[in-house]
């Protein structure tokens, strides 16, 4: 497969939202009683791999969903994100706070990335350093399957990364939703599984 003539020097393990806030018990979702059994166990599940990809000699990025701030801290939350997520609140997905951030199993991120929408290249500078970092391969994880990851992939595809998605590193608030999301991304990218990365760089 191409993906195999691209070295590890330029592939990078994207976690796509998986920070404190949408994972962690004490973020904004946690805290909601938003949550999910597969969302939780994506991070220890997924550390092997992010370890490996760093002691070989490839790179962590990560993307971070944001809620911007006007004057006095208020949140910028669009009205369809209100009235889906009516609990989100001041100091939620602020930039630079501990919600904010990548969860500790899996950081620290090398090329970490703010984001306002589902697609992570979408008015972000995501595309400008990835290709300043020169990587042309793309392991992509996170959450949910059927939002950020299905339209960061649908993204990278367009821009012509080589990506992979890990089947088992990405996560939905249903199973349902996962697998439906997952047949739909099979004609834009490769699907795997952390074993069989791992695999490849054993």
């Amino acid at each position: 497969m191409a993906e195999a003539t691209i070295p590890l020097s330029q592939t990078a393990l994207l976690l796509c939202d998986l920070q404190n806030d949408f994972i962690h018990p004490e973020g904004a979702y946690g805290r909601a009683g938003y949550s999910a059994p597969a969302i939780a166990a994506i991070p220890a599940r997924l550390k092997p791999l992010a370890d490996a990809m760093r002691a070989k000699g490839g790179w962590i990025a990560s993307t971070h969903f944001t809620l911007f701030t006007g004057k006095g801290g208020e949140p910028w939350i669009d009205p369809h994100l209100k009235a889906m997520r009516p609990f989100l609140k001041k100091g939620d997905f602020v930039m630079g706070g501990w919600g904010h951030q990548v969860v500790e199993e899996l950081a620290p991120s090398d090329l970490p990335v703010e984001k306002v929408g589902y697609d992570a290249f979408y008015q972000t500078r995501l595309e400008w350093v990835l290709r300043k970092a020169g990587i042309r391969r793309l392991l992509v994880s996170g959450i949910v399957t059927n939002g950020g990851v299905a339209s960061t992939v649908r993204g990278a595809h367009v821009r012509e990364f080589e990506v992979t998605v890990l089947e088992d590193a990405c996560a939905a608030f249903t199973e349902e939703l996962h697998k439906t999301a997952i047949e739909a991304l099979r004609p834009v990218a490769k699907i795997s599984t952390i074993a069989e990365e791992l695999a490849t760089l054993s």
